[in-house]
């Protein structure tokens, strides 16, 4: 069975919320989206609330998956979807920092290789009205 990690790409106000890894060595530093693994008997979305309780301590709407899967190493594989706060302001949990970014910000930062390659997808997501 493939592990799914899911992310969320949470918008307001025409920005992108992203993360600055603290660990592990090799990808502290770089940026991402919110997420993490899709545990046993749990659905996506629910994983996805879930991590951002842990990781943001907000509670997140659902909306609809943002761009292709993504290959992980190990078989994995990243699924993102749209998001928007439901209750809450953000704070870095487990982070070193959290930075809300516009689409012509997207590159000033230097994200995980599986976030960077959807990049165009979440530039997208920015372009959508009522966002």
């Amino acid at each position: 069975m493939t592990v799914v990690i899911v992310g969320a790409a949470i918008v307001r106000g025409g920005t992108l919320l992203a993360q600055q890894r603290a660990w592990p060595v090799d990808a502290a530093g770089k940026w991402e989206l919110p997420g993490g693994r899709v545990e046993p008997g749990e659905s996506e979305v629910d994983a996805l609330r879930r991590e951002c309780v842990e990781e943001l301590d907000v509670e997140i709407s659902v909306g609809e998956r943002v761009g292709p899967d993504v290959g992980l190493p190990g078989g994995k594989v990243l699924r993102i979807f749209a998001a928007g706060l439901a209750e809450g302001e953000p704070r870095a949990v487990e982070h070193l920092e959290l930075r809300w970014l516009t689409s012509d910000q997207l590159v000033s930062v230097p994200w995980l290789p599986a976030d960077e390659l959807l990049l165009p997808d979440l530039r997208a997501l920015l372009a959508t009205p009522l966002r």
